[in-house]
């Protein structure tokens, strides 16, 4: 067939439009022989009748063996140039206590954004020496915690935080060990809002400040510098910025070890995941050689030891684990007018949206969608997918080819949903937050339960006839 003019010209039609691309699903999800899609072998339908629609849901065993593919590729690539590599799991990606454990038993570090993060990881039984907490605004309290907690690393984004840090680790008589974010200015190829890194941002200290905000640090006797830390965006596919930022990094690096030592180097995470079959991701092993020779390089262009090295993959693991199951509600076919003629665009609107997955309405973000609950011959019809929500950017995924006889009740797949999904989830128009399903060997299991009607009428104090009030930023009543 001929592809629709509407469809982006990366999108072509599929021979058999109930196929599912490889490196876009996760690791065990199959058409059974009746036509519903499995994963790991618990068959579409059924999740759906146990758990409701929408529904999050994670292949276990492809997140952890991606967790332990990354760590040992990132561990054999470095140990071949004399350096060891910590790997944190970036929770901010998505966090529940069973994620949290299947990091930690994969040998990974968790790295954590906020208070809240923080005290999820902690319940979850993570060791507080393995746990990172960055972020360019920790409150008081936050690093209160932290501190008191026992975290292995605080990842200091600004002078201020410097003497944050220093105070509490002075009042707990300890000495908090702390690594500096610096921003290398190195421009990523990825969305604005996924760029980490450029002159104009909010994260870090620019590299020209990093030598004096260090002796600052190497002055307080309640700190202990780590080294640097970098991260210059998400969802990238080319090693060239990530070589960039280290050449620049190394630089400084060897600058600062004329006044102590500086045993890591954090280069952060933002690898790239396929959300389309257009997508083109580089084997990790392929990478971690790259940027393990690009470290070798310049520390040896500098003279200076090999520093160890710590990275913070999160999307790249739990990313393509991860799929979002809707149910449809509605269709309708819009004519719209283009340089060839008339073009039919089909949307097909689901029971979710924009309150479970965001990140269309927020940065054009493109998916892929399959029909979950049976296959069909019939000849394949660009779709869009939209949400129930009051916005007309509520979409889920931009454009697709699905059989053109997609129907009310039909259940629908949206692959790669499990990074950034879960975690940017809103009750906007007052939906509740889909479950969160772990499949594992023939089983399903809730991990995050979904959240009810009463859970979101709980919360406003008038309908409960409350008389107390929550004292601002502290949670008492008054």
């Amino acid at each position: 067939m001929n592809a629709n003019p509407l469809a982006p010209p990366w999108l072509a039609p599929p021979a058999d439009a109930n196929a599912l691309a490889a490196g876009v699903w996760p690791a065990n999800a199959r058409r059974a022989p009746a036509g519903a899609l499995e994963f790991a072998g618990v068959s579409a339908t059924a999740l759906l009748a146990e758990f409701g629609s929408p529904l999050y849901v994670i292949d276990e065993a492809d997140a952890r063996a991606r967790a332990a593919g990354i760590r040992t590729s990132f561990e054999a690539a470095f140990a071949a140039i004399g350096a060891n590599v910590t790997v944190y799991y970036a929770g901010k990606a998505f966090l529940s206590a069973e994620v949290a454990r299947w990091m930690d038993a994969e040998g990974l570090a968790i790295d954590v954004a906020s208070g809240g993060e923080l005290a999820l990881a902690l319940a979850a039984g993570i060791d507080a020496s393995r746990i990172g907490l960055h972020g360019n605004n920790k409150s008081p309290d936050e690093i209160e915690s932290a501190v008191g907690a026992g975290v292995g690393v605080i990842v200091l984004d600004s002078a201020i935080e410097i003497e944050r840090v220093a105070e509490s680790a002075a009042r707990h008589g300890v000495i908090q060990r702390v690594r500096l974010r610096t921003n290398t200015g190195v421009h990523a190829h990825t969305h604005d809002y996924l760029a980490t890194a450029r002159e104009d941002q909010k994260f870090g200290v620019p590299l020209s400040d990093v030598v004096r905000h260090v002796e600052r640090i190497r002055s307080l006797p309640s700190l202990e510098f780590l080294g640097l830390h970098s991260h210059i965006g998400s969802q990238i596919f080319d090693v060239g910025g990530f070589i960039e930022a280290i050449r620049r990094l190394i630089a400084v690096h060897a600058t600062l070890l004329e006044g102590g030592p500086v045993p890591q180097l954090n280069i952060g995470g933002g690898f790239g995941i396929a959300y389309t079959s257009a997508d083109r991701v580089m084997p990790i092993d392929d990478m971690a050689r790259q940027l393990a020779a690009a470290v070798a390089a310049d520390a040896e262009r500098h003279g200076i030891a090999v520093p160890d090295i710590a990275i913070e993959p999160g999307r790249a693991i739990i990313g393509p684990a991860g799929v979002t199951l809707y149910t449809v509600g509605t269709i309708k076919d819009v004519e719209v007018a283009t340089a060839a003629g008339v073009a039919l665009r089909r949307y097909v609107s689901v029971d979710g949206g924009m309150s479970d997955n965001v990140r269309p309405a927020l940065y054009g973000a493109d998916y892929t969608t399959r029909i979950a609950s049976r296959t069909s011959d019939s000849e394949p019809a660009l779709v869009r997918i939209a949400g129930k929500h009051c916005e007309s950017g509520d979409i889920v995924v931009h454009a697709d080819y699905l059989p053109g006889d997609v129907a009310p009740g039909d259940i629908l797949a949206v692959a790669a949903t499990g990074a950034y999904c879960w975690s940017l989830a809103s009750n906007y128009n007052y939906l509740a937050r889909p479950a969160v399903v772990a499949v594992a060997d023939g089983a399903a299991r809730a991990i995050v339960r979904r959240e009810t009607a009463a859970d979101l009428l709980g919360r406003d104090l008038a309908l409960a006839g409350a008389t107390t009030h929550d004292s601002p930023g502290k949670g008492a009543s008054r």
